[in-house]
């Protein structure tokens, strides 16, 4: 029998990330993962990505089994491809353009004669699609394959999300900018702890506006995938995680991913950014004080009028905390992103940062960031407390959770003034919360790093997610 099991072939999936870098990252992270345990993984980026992620070569020379493919967004060239304010003009080209030719590559990479590889490849048994990109389950369904989806975000904002239909039935949507501290009932589980404010950005905008019809699309459409994987450990949302399994049959949750990989793949991790990290500011950190800097990053799609990035600037000079401040060459709404570079020191700006190192670097004592999910899991990782900005998407739910339910932060959410960032960093790098707060920050560090350890709950569903796939 165990003779068997070493002969038969390792499975082959598909892994389809939707195009942008919070997106391409954890689900690169899986793609090792997978491949670490011998599975081929065909990792499929727009061709516009896939020119921008230079790690290619060296990731598939790691991983034999990583197999990297491209398919055209069906966007012209000069695209800005930017989600935010561009989120419609992609998500129209990917359902009209690109679908059709993921359907002609599922039924090529199906065959044993699929010519676009240049390794021979077992024919594929299973695509791992990202939960805003359904229309691959319908591609999936076309050519008689099964699919699971894979969501980026927190299960507690995938929660909200999935509530979004309910919320208008129940005319709790739209709401306009009024009474924005009202709290929101209609979310199971979260009784008494949402208010307006706290609902992904999209439900500020019209019931019928395209971006929130397409989300009420894609929360439909996904509950067709035959499990789910979350990017989350069950410790850290154990509650949610229970209302979501009413709708999905199987649930993989597997997070932190980044962190997985770094348990299960003990070589360094290569990087899966689509922009030129400077590593320039790891000797200048290596120059501060322990707990001493504020690390400033707003991930990679959230904008600042100039407005803003000057009220930052003066909280954070005010505030007398040392800070490395990540501002990318295109952070600014209007023409004035070239004069971004000189608000502040050289020395304390970078365009990208290497951000998994800079928050385990023992001088950063606080993170001021937009809540995206992937950076959240990087600073509960690390052990780095958090001062929220949400912006986007799902990034309202998770700074309400790391403020109100982990108590791993503070929310500064629909603010930015001067006075405000300033009186919230002291707050969180020196006020009487400090203490309450780094005492929550170390119980998830390190619940977080039981769930990735051997027989954590992560690792032990990375293992069943891994046997399901062989037994396709």
């Amino acid at each position: 029998m165990e003779m068997q099991m070493e002969l038969r072939p390792q499975p082959h999936v598909l892994l389809l990330p939707f195009p942008a870098q919070g997106h391409i990252k954890p689900m690169l992270a899986l793609a090792q993962l997978l491949c670490h345990a011998g599975i081929h993984v065909t990792f499929l980026n727009t061709e516009h990505n896939h020119r921008q992620l230079t790690q290619r070569q060296a990731l598939s020379a790691r991983f034999p089994t990583l197999h990297f493919r491209s398919i055209s967004d069906g966007l012209p060239s000069d695209h800005p491809r930017s989600i935010s304010p561009n989120l419609m003009d992609i998500v129209s080209s990917l359902r009209s353009k690109t679908a059709p030719l993921l359907h002609q590559l599922l039924v090529s990479l199906m065959s044993k004669n699929d010519v676009g590889s240049a390794a021979q490849l077992p024919s594929l048994g299973c695509v791992i699609t990202d939960g805003i990109m359904c229309f691959a389950i319908e591609a999936a369904e076309e050519v008689g394959i099964p699919v699971i989806a894979l969501r980026t975000t927190s299960a507690c904002s995938f929660w909200c999300y999935s509530c979004i239909p309910k919320l208008i039935e129940e005319a709790q949507l739209p709401f306009g900018d009024e009474d924005m501290d009202k709290m929101v009932s209609g979310i199971p589980g979260m009784e008494c702890l949402l208010r307006r404010r706290d609902l992904p950005s999209i439900c500020r905008v019209p019931t019928d506006h395209p971006v929130i019809q397409f989300f009420v699309e894609e929360t439909r459409a996904i509950t067709r995938a035959s499990s789910l994987i979350l990017n989350t450990f069950d410790d850290l949302e154990s509650s949610i995680l229970s209302h979501i399994a009413s709708r999905f049959s199987k649930i993989y949750t597997i997070g932190p991913l980044h962190a997985l990989l770094k348990s299960r793949v003990v070589d360094d991790n290569l990087s899966s950014s689509l922009r030129q990290e400077d590593r320039g500011c790891m000797m200048w950190l290596d120059s501060q004080r322990v707990g001493s800097v504020i690390f400033v990053s707003f991930g990679s799609l959230v904008k600042l009028t100039r407005v803003q990035l000057l009220e930052f600037w003066h909280g954070l000079v005010n505030s007398g905390s040392p800070f490395l401040w990540v501002i990318r060459s295109d952070v600014l709404w209007s023409d004035e992103a070239e004069q971004a570079s000189h608000v502040t020191p050289a020395e304390v700006i970078v365009d990208w940062a290497p951000q998994e190192e800079v928050l385990a670097h023992e001088a950063v004592g606080g993170f001021l960031t937009h809540s995206g999910w992937n950076s959240t899991l990087e600073a509960i990782w690390a052990g780095v407390p958090m001062l929220c900005w949400p912006q986007l998407a799902d990034q309202q739910v998770n700074s309400r959770w790391v403020g109100e339910v982990w108590k791993i932060g503070v929310d500064m959410k629909d603010t930015c003034d001067r006075s405000t960032v300033e009186k919230m960093i002291k707050a969180l790098m020196k006020g009487e919360d400090k203490e309450v707060i780094s005492r929550s920050v170390d119980h998830f560090a390190k619940l977080a790093r039981t769930s990735v350890s051997k027989n954590g709950s992560s690792y032990l569903n990375l293992e069943k997610l891994i046997q399901d796939l062989r037994n396709l």
